[in-house]
């Protein structure tokens, strides 16, 4: 899923986009309104991380202004913590409202929470039956659509599927996959998880592939 950021301090995006795209979301960063506006306009987007006080503009004027053209969840990300603020943002309509400073790991878990819904309608349980995985020649396929994963991505899926629901650390990833040795290194596992988090969002299972903080990752399955 695609998560438009329109922030313009860079070391705030640089974090957002770390946390968001190890968990599988493409994001796209914007330090002006002007500028996140008009990729809004012009391509989809899923949900925005919205930043009040800009360069440009402000904030709540620019959510009028793009819900103007679209209902997509919106999320301010604010230094301004009076309640009056929070309730402004909310009634103009935002969905959320974070302060700073704040955790990324919860504004990960807010931007899950907004999507759960989306998710819900276009993206099917990972539930057993006619439409789950299944291998086709050295790939996954759900129904007619292919991953299109590298031998090594299919050898890291295919340790998961097959332990699932047990959690994998990079290590046994590592030697699951006959990782070459050259290649063999945990910051080089998180890399092709990613990958193939990408490409299961074709067949909207992305979010069954897990990750457990500090042990490794994992295929929930139902």
């Amino acid at each position: 899923m695609n998560i438009v950021i329109i922030e313009d301090e860079s070391a705030i995006a640089d974090t957002l986009i770390h946390v968001l795209e190890m968990d599988g979301f493409q994001a796209h960063w914007f330090n002006t309104a002007g500028a996140g506006v008009a990729h809004l306009k012009t391509k989809s987007a899923d949900l925005l991380i919205l930043d009040v006080g800009l360069p440009d503009g402000n904030g709540f004027e620019l959510c009028k202004q793009i819900r103007g053209f679209s209902d997509i969840p919106i999320i301010f990300l604010t230094a301004r913590a009076d309640e009056i603020d929070r309730v402004v943002g909310l009634e103009i309509g935002a969905d959320d409202y974070v302060t700073k400073p704040f955790s990324p790991r919860e504004l990960l878990a807010r931007v899950k929470l907004r999507l759960k819904s989306i998710r819900r309608q276009a993206q099917p349980e990972c539930e057993q039956g006619q439409d789950e995985l299944r291998v086709e020649n050295f790939d996954y396929v759900r129904g007619n659509t292919a991953l299109g994963l590298t031998a090594l991505e299919f050898r890291l899926l295919d340790a998961l599927l097959k332990s699932s629901p047990r959690v994998l650390s990079r290590q046994q990833l590592m030697d699951f996959s006959s990782m070459p040795s050259e290649e063999a290194y945990e910051r080089n596992v998180d890399s092709h998880i990613k990958s193939i988090r990408i490409k299961l969002q074709k067949v909207a299972l992305a979010e069954c592939l897990k990750t457990k903080r500090g042990f490794g990752y994992y295929f929930e399955k139902e």
